[in-house]
Order: structure tokens, then C-alpha cells, then sequence
């Protein structure tokens, strides 16, 4: 068989020019499909939370995101940058901010400063890959084990857990409907069924509640092509009113969003990690975990500068690729473009809106838990030892003051009243008690057990 009539599913294509240009169109589209539900679906949470965070705006930079992201890492790595979840309890503590100047202000001002914590943890990305250029990976690592990461990342998901409850409970069964879909694709899913159950979740729930009469339409009267509130096409807000849009920098703001960084980076070097085992290339090495992390931080400060959510890679791109076993950077930057295209058009945005809460609800049930689930897998697949009792106290204490400070802990610094929230509270105290506790049973690159078979070893 020669290149020219080579199909998906054989061996790995490395060049998706080969297949054709129809091909790789289509190819770009299942990229996006795979990362639609996810995207889309933070501005709906958060929008659930209080605050108008816009679906155009989230999809724009999660275009532009992703080929910012490639152009740092010389075109070679085939992810795409889609919203972090991971902020999801930085937003909800930001809507829920009544004392001080946050007493009184709107919703759409909070969100400014929300996305102002956003650009500084962006930053962040780039800070630490400065570090890592200058002294190397494996010194770095020493401050963030698994034994820090892995619980910090188990709150994040519970923390979410009361929303995910209140949603569902405005229709039970409606949620339960959306649930069940998604396990049925997920465990029982081929192809791209497999790939995609959280969307499936959303359209199928959706479907449902059309025919139930749930679903408010009326927003869409007088919206015509170019004109109405929302018009099939249009600019994104921050193109219409820029001032209103671009975010605004408060220490408070940046003290519930920016420590947040510490577990997306982790994600991001495990995601990287996992792309890398996919493809057969090195990429920690070529073009380099600091051009990567260097990518994701100033596409997340972008997006957070001009209104948007934080990026992060996306593991079900990855897995877009697993099924393919199409491994061109090309196809997810056609997907990129993609999302950039849907991101002109208000009347797709408000469409996606109309989404039922209980919907939400349903598939905020498993995702929280899968968010919870992954750190539990980091912690696992690290192997932590948890007969350790440094190991167990420095555990004990992130998660005891993670689910412990429920309204966060508010002091005051001269004028200012700075406010930590509970997922801030909890990556500190992991992090100082990690470097000031004796011991360490992590080694980056060198599995505990004796052999180099573990993730351990993956970066």
C-alpha cells in the first residue's frame, strides 16, 4: 500500500497531506467535536455561578490558543488548547465574593477581575518556564509532588460538587437522562462515540428536553443575519466594547485564581507526557517543556486579558489521536480554525445557552468527579506512600483545608481586605509543608518501586 491510498487505522500518519484534502478537513472537524463539549461547557457553568462569561469570546481564544500554542513549540506538538475546568472553583468563589468593593459590583466587573487572577497565572506558566530552562525539570519538580499535586487537584472537583447538585435538582430526571447517556458512550461507545460522551450528554439531554417543551427560545425574536442581540453573525464582545471586556487586577481576584496554576501546570506537564507516549516523540525534549508551558501561559494570559477563560490541553484530542492514529499537527490546527469560525456567530453562542441547568447538572456530576478522580489517579500512578506519614500529614492537611474553609479566610493588609479561598489555603499549606518536612519518596524520572515502568518515569 503507498502513501496515496493509505486509511486511517493503519499505520500511524505522520503527514496527513498524503489522505487527501477532503480528509484532512474532516479529520480537523473530529478535532473539534472532540473538544467542543468540554469548551463550550465552562462559560455555561460559570455563567451558572452568576458571572457572563461568554461562549464566542471562550471559543475565539481556544482557536487562537491553540495556534499561538503551536507556533511556540515549532509547529510539532498535535494538542489543542481548549478551557481548563480546573478554574471552574475559582470562578464560583469569585461570584460568591461579598465583602469590600466586591459588595456592590456587578457580575460583569467581577468577571473582569476573575480574568485578571486568570492572566497572572498565565504568567505563572511562563515563570516556571523560565525556571525550568535555567536549572532543569528535575529541580523544579522537588516543590510539587504528586503528594501535593494529586490532593490539590481531588479538591478542585469537590469543591464543585454542591453546584453540580443544585443544578441537576431543578429536574431530576432530566439530569438522570444526560448521565445515563454519557456512561452508555463512554463504556459502551465505539469510535468516535467513545471520544466524545460528554458532548453526546449535552445534545442527547438537549433533545430530550425539546421534546419535553424545556427549551426557551424566544431570545432568538427579531434576531435576524447581521442584526438583533443575536444575529447568526457578529463580533465577539471584546471586540465590541473593549473596556467593558478586558480584565481588571485586584489582589483578592488574584489570590483565589492565580494559585490555581499549580495543579493546571501539573496537567499540563502530564498531558504533554501523554501526548508524547501517543505520538512516539519526545516532546519534554523537542521542542521542549518550557516552549509547551511557555504556549499554554501566554494563551491562557491572552484569553484571560480579553475575557476569556484559562486554556489548557486537552486530553480528549489526545485521544483523538489514539483513535485516528492521525499524528499531523495540521489536522488540530484546521480545528483551531474551526472554533475561531463558530466563534463570529452570537446566534450559536445563545443557542448554546438555552442548555437546560438539570443538563448541566447531569454532566457536571460525572465531570466534577472525573476532575476528583484524575488526582486520585496522579496520586496512584506516582505510587505515593501513603504508609509514609509525612506523605499522609501533608495529604491530611491540603484536604482538611481545602473542604474545611468553606467561605475561604479573609484578612487585611493596610486598606486592602484579601480574601484566600479554600483551594488557595490548601496549595499553600501542601507546598510550605512539602519543603519544610524532612524526607522525600519522589524522584522525577525514577519510580520508587525500583524500576522505571510507572509514570514516574514519563517525564
Amino acid at each position: 500500500m503507498n502513501a496515496k491510498t493509505s486509511t486511517i487505522g493503519s499505520a500511524p500518519i505522520k503527514d496527513a497531506r498524503v489522505l487527501g484534502k477532503p480528509k484532512m478537513l474532516i479529520l480537523g472537524l473530529q478535532h473539534m467535536f472532540a473538544m467542543f463539549g468540554a469548551t463550550v461547557l465552562v462559560p455555561i457553568l460559570v455563567q451558572s455561578y452568576g458571572l457572563p462569561l461568554n461562549t464566542q469570546t471562550t471559543l475565539f481564544f481556544a482557536g487562537f490558543g491553540t495556534l499561538f500554542f503551536h507556533f511556540c513549540t515549532k509547529l510539532k506538538v498535535p494538542a489543542f488548547l481548549g478551557s481548563s475546568f480546573a478554574f471552574l472553583g475559582g470562578f464560583s468563589a469569585m461570584a460568591e465574593l461579598s465583602s469590600g468593593m466586591y459588595a456592590t459590583m456587578e457580575p460583569s466587573e467581577k468577571l473582569q477581575y476573575a480574568c485578571g487572577g486568570i492572566v497572572i497565572a498565565g504568567l505563572l506558566y511562563v515563570i516556571l518556564a523560565a525556571i525550568i530552562k535555567a536549572v532543569g525539570v528535575h529541580r523544579v519538580m522537588h516543590f510539587l509532588p504528586p503528594v501535593v499535586t494529586g490532593p490539590i487537584i481531588i479538591l478542585i472537583g469537590l469543591n464543585l460538587a454542591p453546584s453540580a447538585v443544585s443544578n441537576a435538582s431543578s429536574c431530576w430526571w432530566l439530569a438522570l437522562v444526560s448521565m445515563a447517556i454519557i456512561i452508555v458512550a463512554n463504556i459502551w461507545g465505539r469510535g468516535m462515540i467513545k471520544i466524545i460522551p460528554i458532548l453526546l450528554g449535552v445534545v442527547g439531554g438537549y433533545v430530550v428536553a425539546l421534546c419535553a417543551g424545556m427549551v426557551d427560545f424566544s431570545g432568538f425574536a427579531g434576531s435576524s443575519l447581521l442584526t438583533g442581540e443575536n444575529a447568526v453573525l457578529g463580533l465577539q464582545p471584546f471586540l465590541k466594547n473593549f473596556s467593558g471586556s478586558v480584565a481588571k487586577f485586584d489582589l483578592t481576584a488574584i489570590l483565589v485564581m492565580a494559585p490555581i496554576a499549580v495543579a493546571s501546570m501539573m496537567e499540563h506537564i502530564g498531558d504533554v507526557s501523554a501526548i508524547s507516549a501517543t505520538v512516539g516523540e519526545n516532546f519534554i525534549e523537542d521542542p521542549g517543556l518550557h516552549r509547551t508551558l511557555i504556549g499554554d501561559g501566554v494563551a491562557t494570559a491572552l484569553a484571560g486579558l480579553f475575557g476569556g477563560p484559562a486554556n489548557t490541553t486537552y486530553g480528549e484530542n489526545t485521544g483523538v489521536l489514539v483513535l485516528s492514529r492521525v499524528h499531523d499537527p495540521r489536522v488540530v490546527r484546521l480545528a483551531a480554525i474551526y472554533a475561531i469560525i463558530l466563534s463570529f456567530s452570537p446566534a450559536f453562542a445563545h443557542l448554546v445557552n438555552t442548555i437546560p441547568s438539570a443538563i448541566i447538572g447531569g454532566v457536571s456530576f460525572i465531570l466534577y468527579g472525573m476532575i476528583s478522580a484524575i488526582g486520585v489517579r496522579n496520586v496512584v500512578e506516582n505510587h505515593v506512600d501513603f504508609t509514609n506519614s509525612r506523605n499522609l500529614i501533608i495529604a491530611a492537611v491540603i484536604l482538611v483545608c481545602g473542604l474545611g474553609f468553606t467561605d475561604g479566610l479573609t484578612f487585611q493588609i493596610g486598606a486592602a481586605s484579601i480574601t484566600l479561598t479554600s483551594l488557595a489555603i490548601a496549595a499553600i499549606a501542601g507546598i510550605v509543608l512539602n519543603a519544610i518536612l524532612p524526607g522525600n519518596d519522589f524522584y522525577l524520572g525514577k519510580s520508587t518501586s525500583g524500576d522505571d515502568a510507572g509514570s514516574l518515569g514519563k517525564y
